[in-house]
């Protein structure tokens, strides 16, 4: 028995009803979204305390009101994103009405991640539903308690003809993806990426592929050590480091290190502690498996700072390591934890020269006093997104496409770069059926007169279709 079928044919018969394309019933389901989050805040804090030690502040930040926001920013702005989109027009087309239309693709399926269960579920939602899609949503099975909210809870607040939650690990999200759907949004691994990849391409089904990878963060020698520690140790750690745009390794010259060090234990030490274990705002790694690979991460290079761990509790303390390699487990992959490697490079060339080297990754960071180092970082590196002088703040900014290049993903979302993500954007031109006279120069038999008046006419700010 196929456990997908009736539940999807479902939701393609809502779609082909037209249910979902006014937008009087997209607002409906965002307004539904919204009331989720209200009157549910308090049971998704709890389960995100269990699933991953979230506290509250953390939980509010970086999923509940960005959440919200994004709902708020949808509602306000659906109806101007749903207009038609006039555009230019040759001398041959004058007399004819040009425009885009965003229309929904149909039945889309977001995939969504464990490590912020709420935010990577709900902000990719916000642009299908806006964008008047029927939606099929995996919450990740990993993040139980939050899963269960998602599933159980959720759908109250949306119209269950056009919506779904789905549920399984490995096994069931395969069996899923067999089906044929007209958008897949995925955030997680690029090892899983390549699998939900390889079976869109069976129904030639469009991907949007949030990924990860390794986030560099050259630091200065010109810098204040103690401003750069406290920003790096922010936005290393929130979340236990499970962020995947979180800094996944430093560049900076041994002088530079020297001097970041006893800056980052400072820093370390205010936010959390002698003892961070016992802090409230320090999460815990989210199951025995990652705690275990994470553990066999702190092997690599030397620990300055922290190292310690405790199974039991799947804690592992705020940690930077120095004299590591880079052929060394912790440069080979996406660490996704509290843990900090320093490389040393001898300046700036060298810094851009490794990071190079590798995969194009989500996010790359740049701190310096000086702007012309911020802006070399910049103009000669590749990345999805990029900050300087501070964390992942362009995160927070709905006018910023969010996204990876190469290896770190395809396509992008927040904001109104949500709804496009989830809408095919349609060419139109509607012409009157009379002028035949005028529109007669493109037929046979040609003549040179008439090529280069048709010429003449398509000399254009758009393309020349409407004349082949």
């Amino acid at each position: 028995m196929d456990p997908f079928a009736d539940t999807l044919q479902r939701l393609r018969e809502a779609f082909s009803s037209g249910r979902t394309r006014p937008a009087e019933f997209r607002a409906t389901q965002l307004k539904g979204l919204g009331r989720f989050l209200q009157e549910n805040k308090q049971l998704l804090q709890e389960a995100l305390a269990q699933d991953l030690h979230k506290s509250t502040f953390e939980s509010q930040v970086s999923e509940i009101s960005i959440s919200q926001s994004e709902i708020n920013l949808a509602l306000r702005n659906l109806r101007a994103w749903m207009k038609d989109e006039k555009v230019s027009k040759n001398l041959a087309t004058q007399l004819d009405s040009a425009f885009i239309r965003k229309e929904p693709f149909g039945l889309v399926l977001i995939i969504a991640p464990w490590n912020y269960p709420v935010n990577l579920t709900l902000m990719p939602l916000v642009g299908a539903l806006a964008a008047g899609n029927c939606v099929v949503l995996k919450p990740s099975e990993i993040s139980k308690s939050t899963e269960k909210v998602l599933a159980e809870v959720l759908p109250r607040y949306l119209d269950q003809s056009c919506f779904a939650v789905v549920l399984g690990g490995p096994e069931e999200t395969g069996q899923l993806l067999e089906h044929k759907f007209d958008h897949i949004f995925f955030t997680g691994s690029p090892q899983v990426g390549k699998i939900v990849m390889t079976a869109a391409a069976k129904h030639l089904t469009p991907v949007t592929l949030e990924l990860g990878g390794k986030n560099p963060c050259y630091v200065d020698d010109n810098c204040d050590p103690q401003t750069v520690a406290n920003r790096v140790a922010w936005f290393r750690y929130f979340n236990t480091g499970q962020t995947c745009v979180a800094p996944d390794y430093i560049l900076c010259s041994p002088e530079t290190q020297a001097r970041l060090l006893p800056a980052l234990q400072s820093a370390i030490t205010r936010f959390y502690g002698d003892d961070p274990r016992a802090s409230p705002d320090l999460g815990r790694i989210i199951n025995h498996k990652h705690f275990q690979r994470l553990r066999g991460l702190l092997s690599c290079g030397r620990v300055a700072i922290g190292g310690q761990s405790d199974d039991s509790d799947r804690y592992i303390a705020p940690t930077v390591l120095v004299d590591v390699q880079e052929t060394e487990p912790v440069m080979q992959e996406e660490i996704f934890g509290p843990i900090l490697p320093i490389l040393n490079v001898r300046g700036l060339d060298e810094a851009i020269d490794f990071i190079n080297r590798r995969e194009k990754p989500l996010a790359l960071y740049a701190f310096s006093n000086n702007s012309q180092v911020v802006k070399r970082v910049l103009a000669q590196t590749s990345s999805g997104g990029f900050c300087g002088n501070d964390g992942f703040m362009h995160m927070t900014l709905s006018s910023l496409p969010f996204g990876g290049v190469g290896a770190s993903g395809m396509g992008n979302y927040h904001g109104k770069f949500s709804f496009d993500t989830f809408s095919h954007h349609r060419a139109c031109l509607l012409r009157s059926p009379g002028l035949e006279k005028i529109y007669a120069i493109r037929y046979p038999p040609h003549s040179p007169r008439n090529l280069r008046v048709l010429l003449t006419a398509m000399e254009t700010r758009s393309c020349s279709c409407t004349l082949l």
